[in-house]
């Protein structure tokens, strides 16, 4: 009845397994579709990373954030009589973000909707596993992206005055000509410490431009974040007189964790200088037009140079979403088997590539300047194929 309290056996439970897949009379199966979003929802956030490290926005509608740019104050050093003042460039200016034009699903089809309901075990590894599908997805979108602000071109005309000379240009941290992954999964000592003297000289340059410095992360692949971790540990018969540098040596202040620490976990980081150096395993290394992860401007070709890692701050690329994850399901009479989709409409967008730097080392595949180096934006722009980022760096009036 209208208005009255349902009592323990009216909620919509399933009462017995014969009841089948559409759940009987009573609405039995109805709970199966949000306890099963919940644990999807779950494993996103648990095995997403990326989305923490940018500007996030949620849209509850539209397809599009502007985000203000604020305009520069003029300078007179010295100010003659009758000299006027025009009052810098104050324009009201934005950079616009855009949802993509299509979502991304996570999708499974099963003939035996009972087991989702009663058998935790087999709901949460569809879960499991639908959560990481989108998150790592997602994760690879934002990485692409990030690529893409370390190469973008500058603004033609930037309102907050921003030239090109300010834009930090590729680090150069591996002069050998190896075969593309092959120099990373072979990092070297020389390799990480050349890395940490690309932070170094990164947070000068933040300093010497004026820049902000705020939430600096470094992200590079395991394996590079491994020989970091392991930087001074003796590895033959005359380095043991070496300190370890990230084991809670002493003679640098306890770095890191004791060596008999793991730090296996793709959530653990090292901290350096104030930057956190996290690793990665999905930054790319292929062609990514060739396995597409969404819309063209994320498909960069990454398989013609090696990539350390890259250095970037909070708001330096901004993602939207468009009100969180969706999730449905429907029984296939056709088939008999109940068909599950969790999709999630994404956006994003580079704001500051003054503020990204992307770690390289040079490569037999690449097409080098004459210094035989890989360290202008524009040669890795090329490489990238990066001509997709057109429109996606732009300030609107």
């Amino acid at each position: 009845m209208p208005g009255t309290n349902l009592g323990a056996d009216e909620l919509v439970l399933r009462t017995a397994v014969g009841d089948g897949p559409s759940g009987g009379a009573a609405g039995a199966n109805k709970l199966w579709l949000p306890l099963w979003s919940g644990e999807v929802i779950n494993a996103y956030d648990e095995y997403n990373m990326f989305e923490n490290l940018i500007m996030n926005k949620s849209l509850s509608g539209g397809f599009s954030y502007e985000f203000p740019v604020t305009g520069t104050v003029a300078l007179k050093p010295a100010w003659d009589a009758g000299v006027e003042l025009v009052g810098g460039d104050s324009s009201s200016t934005t950079f616009k973000i855009n949802l993509d034009k299509r979502p991304m699903a996570a999708h499974f089809e099963t003939d035996n909707v009972d087991l989702l309901v009663t058998q935790w075990d087999y709901r949460s590894e569809l879960a499991r596993q639908a959560g990481l599908t989108l998150a790592n997805t997602r994760d690879k979108q934002i990485i692409s992206t990030l690529i893409g602000a370390c190469v973008a071109a500058p603004l033609a005309s930037d309102p907050r005055g921003i030239v090109v000379a300010d834009y930090p240009a590729p680090a150069v941290v591996d002069t050998s000509t190896s075969a593309i992954g092959l120099a990373v999964s072979g990092c070297s000592e020389t390799v990480a410490l050349a890395i940490l003297q690309s932070i170094e000289n990164y947070l000068v340059h933040m300093q010497e431009k004026n820049f902000p410095i705020n939430d600096v992360h470094c992200v590079v692949p395991p394996k590079v974040f491994q020989v970091i971790r392991a930087l001074g540990i003796p590895k033959a018969s005359n380095q043991f007189t070496q300190n370890p540098l990230f084991t809670a040596g002493q003679a640098y202040g306890g770095a890191g964790p004791a060596g008999f620490v793991g730090m296996n976990g793709m959530t653990d980081y090292l901290d350096y200088m104030g930057v956190k150096i996290c690793k990665s395993n999905h930054i790319p290394r292929t062609d990514l037009t060739a396995a597409s992860i969404g819309e063209a401007k994320y498909n960069l070709t990454c398989n013609t140079v090696n990539i350390f890692g890259i250095i970037f701050q909070k708001e330096a690329v901004a993602g939207l979403s468009l009100m969180g994850m969706k999730v449905d399901t429907v029984q296939d009479v056709r088939r008999n088997t109940q068909f599950t989709v969790a999709s999630m409409l994404k956006g994003t967008g580079i704001m500051r590539p003054e503020l990204c730097q992307i770690l390289v080392g040079t490569t037999s595949a690449a097409t080098a300047d004459a210094s035989g180096e890989i360290d202008e934006r524009s040669e890795l722009n090329t490489l990238f194929g990066a001509s997709t980022l057109t429109g996606q760096y732009a300030v609107t009036s």
